[in-house]
C-alpha cells in the first residue's frame, strides 16, 4: 500500500527529470574535464542518447536503476502499489532500450550503458576512468594504431554471436573491465 495520497504521489512523480539528472551531470562534467567534447540528448539518434561523442562514434546512456530495471541492484525495487503496471512499464522500457541499442550498433555506433548505481561514491572513480579508458581505446582503434591480435571491442557482436539481451546489457562492463 502506498504511504502517499494520489496527489502527493503525482507531485513526487512529476518532479522526476528525464534530462540533466545528477548521474548524467557527473559523467558529463568528468568527460569535459578530461578534454572530451560531446553533444547531449541528440534526437536524431535512436533512444536520444544522453551523451554523443561523434569523434569516437560512441553514445553513452546514463540509466536510472529503477526506470530501466537494473537486475540485481538494490536501487531497483518495484513499488508495492499498482505492481502489475510497474512490471509492464519496466519491461517495456527494457525492450525499448534493447531495440535502440541494436539500432545504434547497426548504424555503426559504440554503445555504453552506465547505471546510476555505478556512479555512487564507491564505484564512481572506477566507472569514470573506465569510460575514459574505453573512449581512448576506441579512438586508437579507429585510427588503426592497435597492435595486431589484440582483443577487439564488440568482437562477439560483429561476428554475429551476440544474440542475447544479457550480452547487450552487460556489454558495457565486459568492454570496460576486460584488459
Amino acid at each position: 500500500m502506498d504511504k502517499m495520497t494520489p496527489e502527493q504521489r503525482h507531485h513526487c512523480m512529476s518532479s522526476i527529470r528525464s534530462k540533466n539528472t545528477k548521474p548524467e551531470m557527473v559523467v558529463r562534467r568528468y568527460l569535459f574535464s578530461r578534454g572530451f567534447r560531446f553533444r547531449v540528448n541528440v534526437k536524431r539518434l535512436p533512444g536520444t542518447p544522453d551523451v554523443v561523442l561523434r569523434k569516437y562514434r560512441t553514445v553513452i546512456f546514463v540509466n536510472g536503476c529503477f526506470w530501466h530495471g537494473h537486475e540485481g541492484c538494490k536501487y531497483f525495487v518495484l513499488p508495492k502499489s499498482n505492481v502489475e503496471f510497474w512490471k509492464d512499464k519496466i519491461e517495456r522500457n527494457r525492450r525499448r532500450d534493447l531495440k535502440e541499442r541494436i539500432q545504434l550498433r547497426c548504424m555503426g555506433w559504440h554503445v555504453m550503458q552506465v547505471w546510476e548505481c555505478q556512479l555512487k561514491p564507491k564505484e564512481r572513480e572506477m566507472t569514470l576512468k573506465g569510460i575514459e579508458w574505453a573512449l581512448n581505446r576506441i579512438l586508437l582503434e579507429n585510427y588503426g594504431m592497435r597492435k595486431k591480435g589484440e582483443m577487439k571491442p564488440y568482437r562477439e557482436y560483429e561476428e554475429g554471436n551476440c544474440n542475447s539481451e544479457t550480452y547487450l546489457y552487460t556489454n558495457y562492463r565486459l568492454f570496460l573491465w576486460t584488459r
